[in-house]
């Protein structure tokens, strides 16, 4: 069989099976069997495909029919124009979260000339870390995850993009690995923090639901739990000025603003490339007086509540 009569075999059966980027999953699957770019296997149409790459390639595609994505297929994904190690113990990286690291650059090019210090919060497979640390010369990042095993894949990364000596990997929940003396120093927080409401999970696309792993996608009943617990702990490691930024969904723009105090925070919502919601932006209010006026532990207060809250009283 040739390239050329293997990417139409690809495309029409990915078709069959209602996958709707079945062109391109064919060109990317069949690059990754015979190691060619998508450019070569245009230009090189009538080379021939040895029985083994067909067979490679026949299996690649029927995992795909049945809905496997494609990066978990390949073991790669693109983010931010850097090339990501992916298994299925990690999040798939999302076009969506560029917008969060490119608030952060933009951040800390206009705010931070220092040495400055950025916490990555449920880093998954290291591509928030990874991307910071590479396009900030002196960043030092700390990526934090639950997961032992999406830890073990972000360190990959970070060794593939030479950036492991400035990120500081630790396994926990939330920032309760921080180191305490950190505390009022961080210049930029990034969370993409499960936000999918528990009873949303079921409704999503098979390659979804099926096999990205729950632990990241789940933020209880509203999307936002993790989030409400993460926020008054966020508050005591930024500095001044300082940025939290949380990935959304749509919908989640209203409900994530009204858990940003706004004596203490100064909050913006910002769209995707699509419109939607996905970004929230909370810069920690610099008044310091607002700061002191709940005797300097604001965090302590903002938890009460929560823990009231969720009491009922």
């Amino acid at each position: 069989m040739q390239i050329r009569d293997a990417l139409i075999m690809g495309r029409e059966f990915l078709n069959l099976h209602n996958i709707q980027s079945a062109n391109l999953d064919a060109q990317v699957l069949l690059s990754k069997v015979t190691g060619m770019d998508r450019t070569g296997l245009l230009l090189q149409g009538d080379r021939a495909l040895t029985a083994e790459q067909q067979q490679q390639y026949r299996s690649l595609l029927d995992r795909r029919a049945w809905g496997e994505p494609v990066a978990y297929l390949t073991g790669c994904k693109e983010f931010m124009g850097l090339d990501f190690i992916v298994t299925p113990a990690v999040l798939i990286p999302r076009p969506d979260t560029e917008l969060m690291v490119e608030t952060a650059l933009e951040y800390l090019k206009k705010s931070d000339k220092g040495n400055p210090l950025a916490v990555d919060v449920g880093t998954g497979s290291g591509a928030i870390a990874a991307s910071l640390a590479y396009l900030v010369p002196g960043l030092q990042v700390w990526a934090i995850d639950l997961s032992n095993e999406a830890l073990e894949i972000a360190k990959q990364n970070a060794r593939l993009h030479r950036v492991e000596d400035r990120i500081h990997f630790r396994q926990g929940n939330l920032l309760k690995p921080m180191p305490l003396e950190m505390k009022g120093r961080i210049s930029v927080m990034t969370a993409n923090l499960p936000y999918i409401p528990s009873g949303d999970i079921p409704g999503l696309m098979s390659d979804v639901k099926d096999f990205e792993p729950h632990l990241a996608l789940d933020g209880g009943i509203d999307g936002l739990d993790l989030y409400r617990l993460l926020i008054p702990m966020a508050y005591s490691f930024l500095k001044p000025g300082g940025l939290l930024l949380m990935e959304i969904g749509p919908g989640q723009g209203e409900p994530a603003s009204k858990i940003l105090p706004p004596d203490l925070w100064q909050t913006e919502i910002k769209l995707d490339l699509a419109g939607r919601e996905r970004l929230v932006v909370a810069e920690k209010n610099k008044n310091q007086f607002k700061q002191q006026k709940d005797c300097g532990f604001p965090e302590r207060k903002m938890a009460a509540t929560l823990v009231f809250k969720l009491n009922g009283i």
